[in-house]
């Protein structure tokens, strides 16, 4: 039995020109994950709220690049994006997954946006200080 059912990844580029995320895995895996799809798909708490239907829906989010990446011990790596966003920790499977998935993860997005009524391109308002919930 091995220590970890998880892919473990065996290569990771940042590419800025095409805002995507290179990523290997040792199950022979290899995907190109865009930058968007994993910022609105970010696992903190600032986008993924504190429980079911506490979701913060993300937008203005299509240009946005992952400035640098630094390793979480072995299981992870935290992106700081160029819009302040650094909270996220992406374990090897969140990032497995996006990759695998990444066209219904898409879709699904691009689905809650329009549900939403807002433009995928909208700016988000600035966040504010604490966790306060805008009423709608």
């Amino acid at each position: 039995m091995s220590r970890s059912a998880t892919p473990q990844p065996t290569g990771l580029t940042v590419h800025q020109t095409s805002r995507q995320l290179e990523i290997s895995f040792d199950d022979g895996a290899t995907f190109r994950i865009p930058f968007e799809l994993m910022r609105v798909y970010s696992p903190s708490a600032e986008v993924q709220g504190h429980g079911p239907g506490q979701e913060v829906l993300q937008t203005g989010k299509r240009e946005v690049l992952i400035e640098r990446v630094e390793m979480v011990g072995h299981y992870a790596i935290q992106p700081f994006f160029s819009d302040g966003h650094d909270s996220g920790l992406y374990t090897w499977e969140l990032l497995h997954r996006l990759g695998m998935e990444q066209d219904a993860l898409m879709a699904h997005y691009l689905r809650r946006v329009a549900d939403a009524g807002v433009d995928r391109d909208a700016p988000m308002a600035a966040a504010a200080a604490g966790c306060g919930h805008h009423g709608h």
